[in-house]
């Protein structure tokens, strides 16, 4: 049996503790006590992808172990957490099979991570980077079957996003990690009723937030010296926590008072 690091896991190794095998309908049910996003073709979706093979009984229903379970938490843990690809958590999880002693592997970990602007890891070194910019780690990038595995949604789905701008990929076709986190909102969002077209108005108000930090950064990232670039990249950061603080304290202030 397979045995992965906890990491805050919930009750999901509690299944089958008896040897006893379980329907894909109670794997869902004891996952969404700690995923409440997850969906049977998320898991159904990981199996396709060899992060878990069920037994099949002979009409062709999938029955799950303990340890498949255990093993979907920690996937999706991998990728709530540390936004890790699949192809990643798969080499880590074998090697844990295989009895070795592997460290958590961290998003840069992703031979396939690629750094802003879509140059691989190897063009973002010092000997492709402009002389004196600061330096910038790679960005880690999942594809696009798997950012709708993560989330639980169709290729149709996600392309009604990208129509409303509310989700883009990066022109390599991968997805960053703020992208992954839209994703994940929009499906939240969309329990309540909340369609796509709704949130254009909340897309609208996130470009004019953004154009406003850029106009005030502006001056400090044409500037020369590299530490008044990073100087500006960390106030910029700043300037975007300030404004969602802000604008979330605007909505509560608005509900409250009815001035809506």
């Amino acid at each position: 049996m397979l045995r992965t690091p906890s990491d805050g896991a919930g009750s999901t190794g509690a299944v089958g503790a008896d040897g006893r095998l379980v329907s894909i309908g109670t794997v869902l049910t004891l996952l969404r006590e700690e995923f409440p996003e997850v969906t049977i073709s998320k898991i159904r979706f990981l199996e396709a992808e060899g992060l878990v093979e069920p037994q099949r009984t002979p009409s062709g229903y999938r029955k799950f172990s303990a340890a498949d379970v255990e093993r979907l938490g920690y996937v999706l843990r991998m990728q709530r957490d540390h936004y890790l690809p699949l192809k990643v958590i798969r080499e880590h999880l074998d090697a844990l099979s295989r009895g070795e002693q592997v460290p958590l592997p961290s998003p840069g970990a992703s031979r396939d991570a690629v750094a802003p602007g879509g140059a691989s890891e190897a063009e973002s070194g010092p000997a492709g980077a402009a002389e004196g910019a600061p330096h910038r780690a790679p960005v880690p990038r999942i594809g696009r079957a798997e950012l709708l595995g993560a989330v639980g949604v169709t290729e149709g789905e996600l392309v009604e996003w990208e129509s409303y701008g509310l989700v883009a990929a990066h022109p390599d076709g991968g997805f960053d990690a703020d992208s992954v986190a839209v994703a994940k909102l929009v499906v939240d969002l969309g329990r309540f009723g909340l369609e796509p077209r709704h949130l254009r108005a909340m897309k609208g108000a996130a470009d004019r937030q953004a154009g406003l930090v850029e106009q005030v950064v502006a001056p400090l990232m044409r500037h020369r010296n590299p530490q008044t670039r990073a100087r500006a990249e960390a106030t910029a950061r700043e300037l975007a926590t300030l404004s969602v603080r802000l604008h979330a304290a605007l909505v509560k202030a608005a509900l409250r008072t009815g001035s809506h």
